[in-house]
């Protein structure tokens, strides 16, 4: 049986010696298509400018310095996170002067066609426009296609307008875990308007919902029963839901649907808000009815920011974050710590062999990690 190619003829792609690009033994070796592609793969670090630096590039509209203080803000590297911290303090006071709008819906609603038509009209009637797209990540490789920019090709080249795909990483309600971050540094770098497309109606969207201003649901007719197809705790915390792909021979269904909505919605107790949830019809492909929605969009903030809703929403959002980055931190810490890691693994043990009930042995792991 022939073997590979020894070692020592190619040294420099030692690791690769089991691989396929080797060649029997007694046949020169031919090169590999890129010798360099084995240094192509070691992981680069990252050259970190100062925060000042970020918040000038941000402040001055550089698309470059501001992806990058994103891709700071979501590593959970200590060095990145300390730059990231400064950063966001510094940009703090130059945010909260745009609106934040949710965008969810069934999965095949047509999100992302969606926000490229509906982009498309606000970056034309000149408004900056941010998109923070978020991409589900795979529970089994955590990877994440992150293909939004290939689907918003039109928005993607618009001047006006910034894409940002990040992975969902398993956050509740398919909601990036550093999000809320984002926001305030696109809001620096002068985007009045914020959209946050989620991954789909999951087990909750609260996450979405509590660092918008505005929901906007996204909906589709024909698909069965429309009242079974969506959990009505996202209905209700839409502030307009919106029939998609109301165009052809689905136009009728479309109205059908707006009507059923709306009478589901009639159902509901009024909102804290003052605002009263309404539904129409659009088709993104034929870019109808993307005036009107931006007309009850406009109405909504006309409404709360009279009312003082708006600024006591915000206020709750920022008390509501704080708490949850305590949680965040506190986990962390706890399955971060060596002696905490080899006592979990211990009472993991305890729990499956049935000797230990779950709730005793995670009293026992807080007391010991009290005690550190």
């Amino acid at each position: 049986m022939s073997r590979p190619a020894s070692h020592s003829n190619n040294h420099h792609l030692h690791d690769l010696s089991d691989s396929a690009l080797f060649v029997n033994e007694g046949v020169p070796q031919p090169p590999v298509v890129n010798p360099g592609a084995a240094s192509f793969y070691k992981k680069k670090q990252t050259s970190l400018y100062t925060a000042d630096q970020y918040v000038e590039g941000i402040r001055s509209q550089n698309l470059s310095m501001l992806s990058q203080a994103i891709t700071l803000v979501e590593s959970t590297r200590p060095d990145h996170r300390q730059v990231a911290r400064s950063v966001l303090e510094a940009c703090l006071p130059l945010s909260g002067n745009s609106i934040r709008v949710g965008i969810t819906g069934v999965p095949g609603a047509g999100k992302s066609t969606f926000i490229e038509a509906f982009g498309s009209y606000l970056t034309r009637a000149g408004r900056r426009l941010a998109v923070l797209a978020i991409d589900p990540s795979s529970e089994r490789s955590k990877g994440s296609i992150l293909g939004d920019k290939t689907r918003m090709e039109t928005l993607s080249a618009d001047p006006n307008a910034f894409i940002r795909p990040s992975p969902s990483a398993g956050s509740l309600g398919g909601v990036a875990r550093k999000t809320r971050e984002s926001v305030i540094l696109c809001e620096a770098a002068g985007y009045d308007v914020i959209f946050i497309e989620t991954v789909g109606v999951g087990q909750s969207e609260i996450a979405v919902h509590s660092m918008t201003d505005f929901f906007l649901l996204l909906m589709l007719s024909g698909a069965g029963d429309e009242l079974q197809g969506i959990k009505r705790g996202i209905m209700e915390m839409a502030d307009l839901i919106v029939i998609n792909k109301a165009d052809g021979s689905n136009v009728e269904k479309a109205i059908l649907a707006q009507a059923l909505y709306q009478n589901a919605l009639h159902l509901f107790p009024p909102s804290e808000s003052g605002w009263r949830p309404t539904v129409l019809t659009s088709s993104a492909i034929e870019h109808k009815g993307l005036d009107v929605i931006l007309q009850k969009i406009n109405d909504y903030f006309s409404l709360t920011r009279s009312n003082g809703y708006m600024q006591h929403k915000r206020r709750q959002q920022a008390r509501y974050w704080m708490l949850e980055t305590i949680n965040e931190t506190l986990r962390n810490r706890l399955f971060g710590n060596p002696q905490m890691e080899a006592l979990l693994n211990e009472y993991e043990q305890k729990v499956l062999l049935g000797t230990l009930d779950s709730y005793s042995a995670a009293s026992a792991l807080i007391q010991h990690f009290d005690q550190l």
